[in-house]
């Protein structure tokens, strides 16, 4: 079952870890995870760009290696990328060092490829243990989310994306979506209407 909003309870246990983003006014901190993917990044570039709307992308490092154009093209078009670990590492199955070696690996394909450095850390699936997460604290900005829109969720038809991700958010309310094989095509269908859902009713998105 996906949570959409994550509650304030569970943001208080891990108040180290960015969950939403102070913020005045109708403001989101819109995010991608796991591309980059052709068919599906360079699909959410194009509709960011018709509604002058900006996001950080949270890339798997083996995806930038195999893909490092469409990396680019992310950057060059004013977004934002972050890392998200080498090979999308489960934390809590995975031992301290090998997780923060898979970090390393991550940084090191952003700065060979794409000659970037990034604070921005998201754990996949939001899982890490405190080991990795004491470490990770030191040199990252560990980034959560309160909103997430279960875009990768079959059990959800579309109407329930669109619903969940859009009556949930709040000022400074950082959202999830996935520009990942498996969600491709349903982002055709509910990116766009999330982003006119945005632009209607006058909320911006920024950078984190």
């Amino acid at each position: 079952m996906v949570i959409h909003k994550v509650p304030t309870s569970i943001q208080a246990v891990f108040p180290k870890r960015e969950w939403k983003i102070p913020a005045e006014g109708k403001t989101v901190f819109l995010t991608f995870d796991d591309g980059p993917v052709p068919g599906a990044t360079d699909f959410v570039l194009n509709e960011l760009a018709k509604r002058n709307q900006q996001a950080t992308f949270f890339v798997v490092g083996d995806n930038v290696r195999k893909h490092a154009d469409l990396a680019k093209e992310v950057i060059e078009s004013a977004h934002q990328i972050g890392n998200h670990t080498y090979h999308h590492l489960k934390g809590w199955k995975t031992d301290l060092e090998t997780y923060l070696n898979d970090v390393d690996r991550c940084d090191q394909i952003l700065a060979e490829k794409l000659g970037l450095e990034t604070k921005l850390f998201r754990p996949p699936y939001g899982q890490l243990r405190p080991s990795q997460a004491k470490e990770l604290l030191q040199s990252k900005r560990v980034i959560m989310w309160d909103v997430l829109s279960g875009d990768y969720d079959f059990d959800l038809n579309d109407e329930q994306v669109i619903k969940g991700s859009t009556e949930k958010i709040d000022s400074g309310s950082i959202v999830v979506f996935h520009d990942q094989e498996k969600t491709k095509e349903r982002l055709t269908r509910v990116l766009p209407t999330f982003l006119d859902y945005l632009v209607d009713r006058g909320w911006k998105t920024e950078l984190l």
